[in-house]
Order: C-alpha cells, then sequence, then structure tokens
C-alpha cells in the first residue's frame, strides 16, 4: 500500500507540461489557418466587388444610350372620308437627361433599327426617314437635339392596311442603350392628321 500511495504521490508531482516549442507550433498553425482564411475572404471580396463595378458601368452605359419619346405619336391617312388607311407615323426622339449621342444613321453597321409588330403582322427591320428639327444636320442625335421619325405604311412589310382600331408596335433599336417601345391604337375613325394615344 505504501508503494502504491509513493507511485501516486511520484505522478503527481511530476509536472511535465507542453514545452515552449511545442505552443509555438501551435500558434503557428492557427495563424497560418488563419491568414489563408483571410486571403480567401478578402479575393472573394475583391473579386465580387469587380463583378458590381462592371455591372454598374454596363448599366451606365444602357442608359445614357437611351432615346426618349419628345411629343406625340403622330398618324397621318390619305384618301378619308371613303377609303382611310394610315399612309404614314411620325414620332419625335430626344436623347435621355444626360446620355451619350446615338446614331440615328438608315444606313450602315452602326445604326438604330426600326421593327414594327402587329397581330397580323412583324418587320424587324423598317425603313424610315429622319428630319433633324433641332440640331445640325448628321446623322447622331447629341444631347439637346430633336429629331422627327417617319414611317411610311407602304415601307412595312407584311401589313395589311393600318385600318381603324388596329394596335400596332414600333420599336426603336438603337445601337447603345434600351430599346424605345412605342405602342399605340388607331381611333375609331381616321382623320387625315391623328394624334395617337
Amino acid at each position: 500500500m505504501k508503494r502504491l500511495l509513493s507511485t501516486l504521490r511520484r505522478s503527481h508531482r511530476d509536472e511535465r507540461g507542453i514545452t515552449g516549442l511545442e505552443t509555438a507550433i501551435i500558434l503557428i498553425a492557427f495563424v497560418v489557418v488563419a491568414t489563408v482564411f483571410a486571403f480567401v475572404v478578402l479575393t472573394t471580396g475583391v473579386f465580387s466587388s469587380e463583378r458590381g463595378k462592371e455591372s454598374v458601368y454596363a448599366g451606365l452605359n444602357k442608359a445614357r444610350g437611351t432615346l426618349e419619346l419628345r411629343g406625340g405619336v403622330v398618324a397621318s391617312s390619305s384618301g378619308c372620308p371613303s377609303a382611310c388607311a394610315v399612309s404614314g407615323i411620325q414620332f419625335a426622339v430626344a436623347n435621355s437627361a444626360g446620355g451619350d449621342p446615338v446614331s440615328l444613321a438608315t444606313s450602315g453597321d452602326n445604326r438604330t433599327i426600326l421593327a414594327y409588330r402587329d397581330d397580323s403582322a412583324i418587320d424587324n427591320d423598317v425603313d424610315y426617314d429622319v428630319t433633324v428639327i433641332v440640331g445640325d444636320t448628321d446623322d447622331l442625335l447629341e444631347p439637346g437635339e430633336l429629331f422627327n421619325v417617319h414611317v411610311a405604311e407602304a415601307d412595312i412589310d407584311g401589313t395589311t392596311d393600318l385600318n381603324p382600331n388596329k394596335r400596332f408596335t414600333l420599336e426603336v433599336q438603337a445601337p447603345l442603350g434600351a430599346v424605345l417601345d412605342i405602342t399605340r391604337q388607331l381611333p375609331a375613325e381616321l382623320d387625315e392628321v391623328m394624334q395617337l394615344h
């Protein structure tokens, strides 16, 4: 029994612990793991903020190149009152506030496209004429300028006629910026000149 007690006392007096070297190795391991984790988090944050910046710039470019409708959409007809049908549609466009210049050239690679749609016809490339109301004489619609776009009914492929109560959509698709969507319905009785709502 004495032996057992003396062995127990010796084991309690034996206070060997972790040495300084072992402690340093554990601390270094924690620091390395924390550094790798911090690097991954920072890299991911920088990458996502870069993507966010690209998205913001793309949105700004799209918004700055956008056209807006100025005034009303006017339809003209001929042959009234016996056989009324719309012969042409015209509307005025300008740059949105703070917008970049938009090409309204009717030919070439970097041009604005006008599309027509109704319940019986689709034409994705309608011929149109542009008249400068305010501005210089080039095809570039710059801030402060106002252009009139005229579409002749004969230039729209696939239409039977733009008759009374016909609902149609014109889409102005600029090379840069959002699509300007103009949806209107013709009145029940056509006049020679009509403001479409």
